[in-house]
Order: C-alpha cells, then sequence, then structure tokens
C-alpha cells in the first residue's frame, strides 16, 4: 500500500516543520474564517514558501468564491485544492478551467445513502474525501475529530483515489485502514492538544502509526497466495 498521508489545519511554522520532517505527503491549510485552523493569505505565502517541494500544498475551501480563490492561489501557490462545501459538479469543473488544479471533493458520511454521491463527483473530481457528517447544529463542516462506520467503504469500487477522514488518530489508524483499504489518510484535530492547535508529537505519532500499518499490510499481501 503506497500510502498518502495528509496533515490538514497546519497553520504556523512549527507545525509544518513537525509535519514536513516527519514525513508527511500532503499538508493541509485551512481558508474558512468558522474554522479555528483559518490561515490568513499573508501567512499561508510564507508558509506555501517553507514547504520547498517536500509534500503537496492543499488548500481547504467551504463554498468559497472566486475571488478567494485568486487570492490562495497566488499566495499559497498550492497543488491540490480540497472543497469541503456544497460545491456543484459545474463549479468544479469550472475551478479546474480557471487554475488547471486537480481538485478533492469531501463527501459527508453517515449513512450508505450518503456514498450516492460518488456517481455526482466522480466524473469531475481527482480524487474523493470521505469524511464523517458534521452534526446538525455544526457551524462547520467536517467531521469535527468524530469518525462514522468505516465498513460503509468496504469493497469500495472507485474509478478515483480517495482518502479517508474524521475522528482518526494514532490509536486508530491502522483499524481504518484494516476495514477500508484506503490510500489515503487525512488527519487535522486527531493531531491537536487544543482545537487549532498542533502536537508534534501526535503528529509524529499518527504518521508512524500510519506508514507502519500500510507496510503491515504490505507484507502479509507478499505472504498471502494468489
Amino acid at each position: 500500500m503506497s500510502l498518502i498521508v495528509k496533515i490538514c489545519g497546519l497553520s504556523t511554522p512549527e507545525a509544518l516543520d513537525v509535519a514536513l520532517d516527519a514525513g508527511a505527503d500532503m499538508v493541509g491549510f485551512v481558508f474558512f474564517p468558522a474554522s479555528p485552523r483559518n490561515v490568513a493569505l499573508a501567512a499561508s505565502r510564507s508558509l506555501g514558501a517553507r514547504v520547498h517541494g517536500r509534500a503537496r500544498k492543499v488548500a481547504l475551501t467551504v463554498d468559497a468564491d472566486d475571488e478567494l480563490f485568486d487570492a490562495i492561489v497566488e499566495n499559497l501557490q498550492p497543488d491540490l485544492l480540497q472543497l469541503h462545501g456544497r460545491e456543484t459538479p459545474p463549479r468544479i469543473a469550472a475551478l479546474r478551467q480557471r487554475f488547471g488544479l486537480p481538485l478533492m471533493k469531501a463527501i459527508a458520511v453517515e449513512t450508505k445513502s450518503d456514498l450516492a454521491a460518488i456517481k455526482t463527483y466522480e466524473p469531475v473530481a481527482d480524487r474523493l474525501l470521505f469524511d464523517a457528517r458534521a452534526p446538525r447544529e455544526a457551524t462547520r463542516p467536517g467531521g469535527l475529530g468524530k469518525s462514522f462506520d468505516w465498513h460503509l467503504l468496504e469493497n469500495l469500487d472507485l474509478k478515483l483515489p480517495f482518502m479517508l477522514s474524521g475522528g482518526l488518530d494514532a490509536g486508530n489508524v491502522a483499524e481504518a485502514l484494516r476495514i477500508t483499504g484506503a490510500p489515503g489518510v487525512d488527519v487535522s484535530s486527531g493531531v491537536e492538544s487544543v482545537p487549532g492547535v498542533k502536537d508534534p508529537d501526535k503528529i509524529r505519532a499518527f504518521i508512524h502509526a500510519a506508514r507502519e500499518a500500510a507496510a503491515r499490510f504490505d507484507q502479509a499481501k507478499v505472504a498471502s497466495p494468489a
């Protein structure tokens, strides 16, 4: 399993450096004022420059308008746009044409019926991200540290690569990978001490646990007869 590990919601040079040094494949920056992980455009410029090509830079937005996207692309120079709102297929197609960047669309999952959205976004997205559905009273999308029933993703037949998010941490990422076979994992609150504040030890532990689990599964596949 060539696992992709993404650390999201990075907002300080210190946390970013830890994620990079620990071997994150993707580093995510949130552009959504309602989030405690929101990063200012000016800060994103300096953070993005700090990456130096060591990981793919991901810009997370929620129903952002063209003006904000223009500013994000100019300042962060992202490698991937992550859409976490109610963006429609035409909107996604328009963003790809405007910026020429790959897009990852988040799909909120609570029940099996939520997976019907896969058919909606497969034709236009480059990657999908499955996250827990936010509680009804939530002021922002995403699982907010909660997981969903990973068994819903068992034996998925997808045309696109996907990532798993929502409630992941160093203690459960191996089980999540075992059940879903996800080729990528995305964590934010699971590597924080308090909302919006990344914990260096938790970042390192998560990446180590994810890599170790992926290597173990790879060894098991090699050992098993075809």
